[in-house]
Formats: structure tokens, sequence, C-alpha cells
């Protein structure tokens, strides 16, 4: 990729004033700088979940799609956000075109400017993975295969097999060629790094005694391989093979036997898509939330990745909450509220509390003899100041609340940037809704531009 688009901040650029004071400094992630670079082919959306990383890959996706690039988004969440939010009533394992989306820039269409395209997926393992043994068997073995009862087992839930399916599917998808930008939105939680285990534990699977074991009949042939089948389960199980049953264990080794070719093959591409994954092309966006359990997660993500030497990029801290009223503390706030909620007590202009039924303000109390107040008039229960002050209070106190959370948020922040500073930052603000259309994903997209603009 060209430009870094993780470059420092101007500076003197800060954000409003009262908006956010006091953040530290953080390194700024110039997003339309990272969607635009035609060496960027892969973007992977990583995070814990309910941080709005669906949300995020979305809107990066469309963003890059209106500006001239041809865009899949693969989402690997089992939640079916992402169709709703493009306006799909379903996604499938076939990429399909988002309407709505046309390239927005002034020339496209052009000859010389071809216009931008988004089309979205969502991963189903079982039907991936009848793709691998279709692309790799000969139609005899792969029909075997396919109507194999272990098979079905394993293709369609077994642990592990969603994150091997996703490297193959990330793998097919960049083999074709046919997208210049590719969005992985992956599943919730540490879950999410599943997929970079996927080759390391499939070549453990493969190479492993029990493969081994099973295989070896097959070669051997006969009765022989039968025999040798029996006393390799029965070292290795006990008594596993008398709990499962004979017929079971016999799926299994004709499973593994018609498998034997086709694993070898699957092994090899996904050793080769996690290279991929950590070639210079490839962009990992850590998505969070300003809470301590979100960011927390998040550090994991970071330091793994900076294990595996996967090419980090940034952070998207989503959710970020602010106030037009910065200037007001919460301290101030609470102290005006608490005034005014006194007994017919307010603050005087010189600082001094009076009360407005006092003699300084109405005259003694022997100057003017108590009456009963006519009914509604006057009353405290209808008092306009009185009911005007009761609002102000309570917005006051609803102020010293966001201004708590305001600083809740930045001190988690600043935890984090203290302790990732080699990290670069956008900051998207809260919404008081949900995105569930293309306007929402297009507002959300010009937040995470603009983002970057209101680091201190």
């Amino acid at each position: 990729m060209s430009p870094d688009p993780a470059r420092p901040k101007a500076a003197g650029a800060h954000a409003e004033d009262g908006e956010r004071p006091g953040l530290s400094p953080a390194r700024a992630l110039d997003v339309d700088a990272l969607l635009d670079d035609p060496g960027t082919r892969i973007v992977v959306c990583c995070g814990s979940g309910g941080v709005g990383k669906t949300t995020t890959a979305a809107a990066l996706a469309l963003r890059a799609a209106e500006r001239g690039r041809k865009v899949v988004v693969l989402t690997i969440d089992p939640a079916k956000r992402l169709a709703q939010s493009m306006g799909i009533d379903s996604l499938d394992n076939v990429p399909r075109r988002v309407k709505g989306t046309e390239d927005r820039r002034p020339d496209a269409g052009s000859d010389d400017t071809p216009g931008g395209e988004l089309h979205a997926m969502m991963l189903d393992m079982k039907r991936t993975f009848d793709e691998v043994v279709e692309a790799h068997a000969d139609p005899e073995r792969a029909a075997q295969i396919l109507a194999n009862p272990f098979y079905q087992t394993v293709s369609g839930g077994f642990a592990g097999t969603q994150e091997y399916m996703a490297m193959e599917k990330l793998g097919q998808l960049r083999a074709k060629d046919e997208w210049d930008l590719i969005v992985v939105d992956t599943p919730p939680s540490r879950n999410a790094l599943d997929f970079l285990d996927a080759p390391k534990r499939l070549g453990s699977f493969l190479d492993g005694r029990l493969i081994r074991v099973l295989t070896a009949p097959a070669k051997l042939g006969g009765r022989a391989g039968m025999a040798f089948l029996n006393v390799g389960m029965s070292m290795m199980t006990g008594t596993l093979g008398k709990l499962l049953g004979g017929q079971l264990l016999k799926d299994v080794q004709t499973f593994v036997s018609a498998m034997d070719t086709t694993f070898g093959g699957f092994r090899t591409r996904a050793d080769a898509t996690f290279k991929l994954l950590q070639a210079p092309g490839t962009a990992f966006l850590v998505v969070a939330a300003p809470e301590r359990d979100a960011l927390r997660e998040a550090a994991y993500f970071v330091e793994r990745l900076a294990a595996e030497k996967m090419p980090l990029v940034g952070l998207v801290l989503n959710r970020v909450h602010a106030s037009g009223a910065g200037r007001l503390s919460a301290e101030r706030a609470l102290a005006a509220a608490e005034n005014l909620a006194e007994d017919r007590i307010v603050d005087q202009g010189d600082g001094k509390a009076g009360s407005r039924n006092s003699p300084d303000m109405y005259g003694s109390s022997d100057s003017a003899p108590s009456e009963d107040p006519a009914p509604g008039a006057g009353s405290p229960a209808t008092d306009p100041d009185r009911s005007v002050d009761e609002l102000t209070a309570g917005l006051l106190r609803l102020h010293a609340d966001r201004m708590q959370l305001l600083a809740r948020e930045q001190r988690t922040r600043d935890r984090f940037v203290a302790r990732h500073p080699e990290v670069a930052l956008v900051e998207v603000p809260a919404l008081p809704g949900d995105v569930h259309d293309l306007a929402g994903l297009r507002d959300i997209g010009d937040r995470l531009s603009e983002g970057r603009t209101e680091l201190t």
C-alpha cells in the first residue's frame, strides 16, 4: 500500500472546544487513503461482539465502492444484520450486487474511469466445503464424500469448520481477482482470530496419529486393512469404538480415505491464504467501543496480530460520546441542580443563596398576613418558575451523567493509547439509533472519514 493511512495528526488539530477535552495524542487513521489505495486488496475487520463491527465493515465497503473500487464484503458473523442494512433479503455463499451503490465520482463510468460496485455475501461453510470437494475430487469420489454421514456432520458444524471454510472462501475470492477489494467481517469475540489458526490446526489434524491410522487401511487394502484399523482404534481410543459403534467408525474411515488427496490440497491453499493475510496488500482493522472490556479485547487483537506478523493499520473506536456544552463540568452541573432542587433556594448573581420568600425579597411575614391561595393560583405545584427550575435541574443532572460518561470513555481510551501508541486511531461518534439502510451506512462512512480530524 502506497501512502501510509496511519499518519500523525496535524499540529494544532483539536476537537471543538469542550467536546472531548484532554485527550492523549494518538496517530490519526486516514480511512479514505486506505480505501483509495489500489494496493489495498483485503481489509479484515475484527473485534469483540456488540461494538459495531459488522456495520463498520459494511460502511467501509460501501464507501470504497462509491469512491470507485469494485468491492465484495464477506461476513462470517451468523447474525444477518449486514443483509438488512444493505437492503438485501438474505445473503448466501454467492456474492450479490447491492443496488443503490453507484460510484459517486463525477467522472465515474467513463472509459478511463470505471465505476465502482458493491457485492455482499455470507459464508455458508457447508456449501463452501462441498465446493472444495467438487473442485478437487473426481465426480465419483466427490459423490461418495458428499453422501458420507460423517462428512455431512463435519461440514455442517464440526468445531473449527467455519474457520477452515472462511480461509478457503477468502482464498477463492482473492484467486478469482474479480474484485479489487475484499472486506471481511469476522465473528465476534476472540473467535474472530480463530481463522488465523486454521492452517496450523488443519495441518496438525492431518498429520496426526488418528488420520494416519484411518488412512492406513485404505493403503493396505482388504481384511488386513480393516484389522489394522481395529487394532489402531483400540490402541488409541480404548472403549470409544464400543461406545460409538462400528458403523460410525466405518463412516469415518470411508470419509478419511476418500478425502486423503483433497485434504492435502486444502492444507496447501489454507497455508497460501495465511501468507496472503500477512502480505502488504492486507489491512487489519480492530473495531472497539470506548468501554473497558471492548478495549481489553482490542488490546488482545493488537498483540496477537503483531505476534502473527499481520499488517494492522489501526483501530476504529465506535460509539464515542460528546457534548455540545463540554465547558460545564459534571461537578458544576450537579451543584447547580442541587441548588435548584432545594426548597425555594436559588443562586444569586453575587454568589449568595437567598429564599424567594425571604423578607428581603417579599417583605416581612408580619406585614403581609398569610392567606390561602386561590385554587390554581400561585400554588407550589402550579408555580411556573418552580416547574422551570425542576426541568432545569433534571437537564443539569442529565448533562452531569453525560460528562461523567465522557470522562470514563476518555480514561479508557487514554489507557489503550498509552499501552499501544503505535496504533492509529479513528473515532466514530455515537448515533441515536441503529443503522438499517444504505443512508445510515453512508453516514457512518462519512464519520469514519471525518473522525481523524477530531483527534487531539
